[in-house]
């Protein structure tokens, strides 16, 4: 009877290390298939981190170039990336900078005015971009003179 007992369960063993196999190989396909998913994932943060960088040394450039409110034409930041003032697309037409006119500031009497500007900057690198936008204001100014 014994021996009839072990008989039945030849092959047992084999299948049980099978079913292990499949299992360790379901993993290993999971965890390769999660590694090119954050890969993915990282280059793209890159790309938009670059693109957001170019815009921002774009927005400098606008801000170091006020009063001028001239275009900021298609400028190389680095290798792959560049800038210029308006949306993605105005690359081929560059927009000029806005004059959002003159304001009071609280805690000023009405003799001194501010100017306020709008920089709109796209920044792009490899095939990612980004859109920036600021508003910035000069003075004080006397309220009335010719300071541009």
């Amino acid at each position: 009877m014994k021996g009839n007992f072990l008989g039945e369960e030849r092959g047992f063993v084999l299948i049980i290390a099978l079913l292990i196999l499949l299992a360790i190989t379901l993993a290993g396909i999971s965890a390769i298939s999660t590694t090119s998913f954050e890969n993915s994932i990282s280059g793209n943060e890159r790309v938009g981190t670059d693109a957001f960088y170019a815009s921002e040394a774009g927005i400098q450039i606008g801000l170091n170039q006020l009063p001028d409110t001239k275009p900021i034409p298609v400028t190389a930041i680095g290798k792959d990336s560049s800038c210029w003032s308006g949306s993605p697309l105005d690359r081929s037409s560059p927009q000029s900078l806005k004059s959002l006119g003159l304001y009071p500031k609280v805690g000023f009497d009405s003799s001194w005015s501010f100017k306020r500007f709008q920089v709109d900057v796209t920044g792009s690198s490899l095939k990612g971009t980004k859109e920036l936008e600021v508003q910035a204001r000069f003075g004080p100014f006397r309220a009335g003179t010719q300071y541009n």
